[in-house]
């Protein structure tokens, strides 16, 4: 991937080597650890109760935000700058797209952090994975996780990488769309959201094929991908898919507990959005065959 031709984000924060502390008020470090095995063991994804705590607790003016990003230095080594150019290039694509539909985008912010991190959504650890918090609209990213990528789930490559940066940023166009909102409303309805065919798959799977809208402006811009570079994406989305996580896990898949979709469906997306290019080929919430 010639990912260098990109322009470079500013809006990439270097944060490794700080320790996370409390990020929403009231929401101490042992609370945001119970949200997670409560979480697990209801099959939801704990960054996406924590994210809707924190926008209640927002909403009703009792949050205590992340530190203040600093933009006077951003990191200059290798990895980091692949990371920004690849933010970059998605702050252009949906810029553009944003405007053609009339609206404007605001960029996220990206986190590069270490170990552990403080966000509007409560502390998180490494463990997590990447992740995106609605309540500051921030993208967080541990850049060790591209080697457990590599070691754990056989998913190399440049492209591969972009994918997870972009995906993340698909939640991101969520939250600007008001798709984030609407998911967190029926949750609070008391509606199920789990499950191979719940509202968190759905979302998941539209954030893949928004990270694909992405890959194909990008390609259409630049001509960066190299032979291999598509292949590298798609089989980091068969990766992470619900059903071979829990095969891997723990020897048999339950739908009932899917949070992210299979690992067909998560390729299915990203391709589509990747073919198609077009946000409105990413209605996962009205198509019946995810």
């Amino acid at each position: 991937m010639r990912w260098k031709k990109a322009r470079r984000s500013d809006n990439v924060v270097d944060q490794r080597g700080k320790s996370a502390g409390r990020g929403v008020k009231g929401l101490s470090l042992s609370a945001v650890a119970i949200i997670v095995v409560i979480g697990l063991l209801s099959g939801q994804d704990p960054m996406q109760i924590i994210g809707h705590v924190a926008t209640q607790v927002m909403q009703q003016g009792g949050i205590q935000t992340a530190p203040k990003a600093s933009h006077t230095t951003p990191p200059q080594d290798e990895q980091t700058e692949f990371v920004r150019a690849i933010l970059g290039d998605t702050e252009d694509t949906w810029r553009t797209l944003f405007q053609q539909a009339g609206q404007r985008y605001s960029d996220p912010t990206l986190i590069v952090f270490t170990g552990s991190v403080r966000s509007a959504c409560g502390s998180a650890s490494s463990a997590v994975g990447p992740f995106y918090c609605p309540a500051d609209q921030r993208v967080y990213l541990d850049l060790t996780f591209f080697k457990e990528m590599e070691q754990r789930f056989a998913a190399t490559g440049e492209f591969a990488q972009a994918y997870v940066i972009a995906h993340e940023v698909g939640h991101h166009v969520q939250t600007l769309l008001g798709v984030t909102a609407r998911v967190n409303a029926a949750r609070q309805r008391g509606e199920v959201v789990t499950g191979d065919q719940g509202l968190l798959v759905r979302q998941e799977l539209q954030a893949d094929c928004l990270a694909g809208v992405w890959a194909h402006h990008a390609q259409q811009r630049h001509a960066w991908l190299e032979p291999g570079d598509l292949a590298d994406a798609l089989n980091a989305a068969r990766a992470i898919g619900d059903d071979r996580l829990q095969q891997q896990a723990q020897g048999h898949v339950v739908p009932d507990s899917f949070t992210h979709g299979t690992s067909a469906q998560r390729e299915r997306w990203f391709n589509r959005g990747y073919t198609q290019g077009t946000v409105n080929q990413c209605d996962t919430f009205t198509a019946q065959r995810l």
